[in-house]
């Protein structure tokens, strides 16, 4: 991430060059000076989906995210531009895979059924259930369990980025980039509600096997790639797709499908 950034004081420069002028070549000047974080992000992203679809494809997405982020970036609010980019560009890679429906209605229908089966199981159990006890309730091999992972793993990276409280017609909702800090502001009880949030997830994380919670913690807090990852673990990268996807599907069994963490 450190060839994102140049010294701090050409970018502050930058920045107020372009606050000023809406210059269109500063703004490519920009565009250009933070596109790694396009590739950065759709690395991680591809994680998580079917090998049908392209990275070079969420990049052309993400480029739109950029541009978007440069362009509504507020320089008084004390957010560093990446945090603030990453977020939009994602989310322009999400809604870019939304737009085309890549994830069909069966795919949806199984998440629905792998998340049931997992949150009876260890309701009744009281500990994770492995493998083999999940692929027994679902009368299936571990095989096509493993399979099953695979299919859904598009929807494992899409539930973190839906909206946290409901969302209704006309797409209102809480989404991660609205609780970005605005320190002209406070509210106090939504700082309670979003804490008690954060720790209800990490007990559920805390209770994730070994592996999986070993991959949530690289992924979702260390920044890493699924190739970084599986060379950590010395695992394939389809294998670390699965050991997320078990681990996502666990936690909303444990937490309600409508809890987006």
């Amino acid at each position: 991430m450190s060839s994102v950034a140049p010294s701090r004081k050409g970018q502050s420069e930058l920045w107020q060059l372009y606050r000023v002028t809406r210059d269109s070549a500063v703004r490519e000047r920009l565009i250009i000076r933070y596109a790694p974080l396009v590739k950065y992000v759709a690395g991680r992203l591809a994680m998580g989906l079917p090998p049908s679809i392209e990275v070079d494809d969420l990049i052309s997405y993400g480029v739109f995210g950029l541009i978007d982020a440069i362009d509504k970036f507020d320089l008084d609010r004390e957010v560093k531009f990446e945090t603030y980019a990453i977020a939009r560009i994602r989310g322009a890679m999400l809604d870019g895979l939304r737009a085309y429906d890549w994830i069909p209605y069966s795919v949806r229908q199984k998440a629905k059924v792998l998340e049931r089966t997992y949150s009876k199981l260890e309701g009744r159990l009281g500990r994770s259930a492995t493998d083999a006890e999940v692929a027994a309730e679902l009368c299936v091999t571990p095989a096509k369990l493993g399979k099953m992972l695979l299919d859904v793993r598009g929807l494992a990276v899409t539930s973190l980025d839906e909206t946290w409280n409901g969302e209704d017609e006309s797409g209102n909702g809480l989404r991660p980039i609205e609780v970005i800090e605005d320190t002209s502001a406070e509210d106090p009880v939504g700082r309670v509600e979003f804490e008690e949030r954060k720790k209800l997830v990490a007990e559920a994380v805390t209770k994730l096997p070994e592996k999986e919670r070993l991959v949530v913690a690289l992924y979702y807090f260390e920044g890493l790639t699924a190739k970084e990852i599986s060379h950590i673990l010395k695992v394939s990268q389809s294998r670390i797709s699965q050991l997320h996807s078990r681990a996502i599907m666990r936690l909303r069994g444990r937490l309600g499908a409508d809890f987006m963490f």
